[in-house]
């Protein structure tokens, strides 16, 4: 199975796309964002998609964890490179040379190939990101902001340590947001703003927040500066978020496949 799996990865890396090509959010539906990495469950057939969207610093481990997680939990999940096709490797502190607008767009198309993939058929998709992705997240749920009327809502949202910019629509999907207290980066105080702001609406926002815990608090990296800021994990945040998380997405992605 490793080696299988293995092959399946040498395979989507052989295929990426070089910075020259489309951007993801001119793709039709049913066509694979370009660098992007699918991690399927073993045995039966993905039960929703989750579209995952990287930090400042692009595809990492970090990422392929949570995508391995999320396949042993019975979903399809996506990584979506939005740099690489872009001609970018990082913006860390550069974050508005791929705006969370942008990387919304690429989103979108991401979750229009899981649900058009003949393999996947996933009527539920929801949306994973983390820093600067977990930023974009926060742009993909705010209604009448950047979604395409053919293009459905996510079915649920998780932000990790997001930028939290003044909303100024209610939330079109439910949303959770992890952060912790000691973030340097995108302080907590900014994500409570944002909920206090937040326009009243039908979908609901969930928060927690973990004291002491850094930037990046779910990685398997011990606490160092990066970029100018104190980032590492926190092992009880870690947990208690990855549970959190289950449980979120577990709720709200129960309706059965066709």
């Amino acid at each position: 199975m490793r080696i299988a799996r293995l092959l399946v990865y040498l395979t989507l890396l052989a295929a990426c796309t070089p910075a020259s090509g489309p951007d993801p959010a001119a793709l039709p539906s049913g066509t694979r964002p370009p660098g992007s990495e699918l991690f399927l469950p073993d045995g039966a057939a993905p039960k929703a998609g989750v579209v995952l969207l990287h930090g400042c610093a692009g595809i990492g481990n970090r990422d392929r964890e949570w995508a391995r997680r999320l396949a042993g939990w019975g979903y399809a999940a996506l990584i979506v490179d939005s740099f690489g096709p872009r001609g970018y490797r990082e913006v860390c502190n550069r974050g508005r040379l791929v705006p969370p607008e942008t990387r919304a767009r690429d989103a979108f198309a991401a979750a229009a190939y899981l649900r058009a993939a003949p393999a996947i058929r996933a009527r539920q998709v929801a949306v994973i990101g983390f820093s600067h992705g977990g930023w974009t997240v926060l742009k993909t749920v705010l209604a009448g902001n950047l979604r395409r009327l053919e293009d459905p809502a996510f079915d649920a949202a998780v932000a990790y340590y997001p930028a939290c910019n003044p909303p100024h629509t209610p939330l079109e999907t439910d949303t959770l947001i992890l952060i912790g207290e000691s973030d340097d980066w995108t302080p907590a105080e900014n994500c409570k703003r944002w909920r206090e702001l937040l326009p009243p609406g039908p979908h609901g926002l969930t928060m927690r927040t973990y004291p002491g815990a850094l930037h990046a608090f779910d990685s398997q990296l011990m606490p160092h500066m990066f970029a100018g800021h104190y980032i590492g994990q926190d092992p009880a945040a870690r947990a208690d978020s990855i549970e959190e998380t289950r449980k979120f997405l577990a709720a709200r992605l129960t309706r059965t496949q066709p």
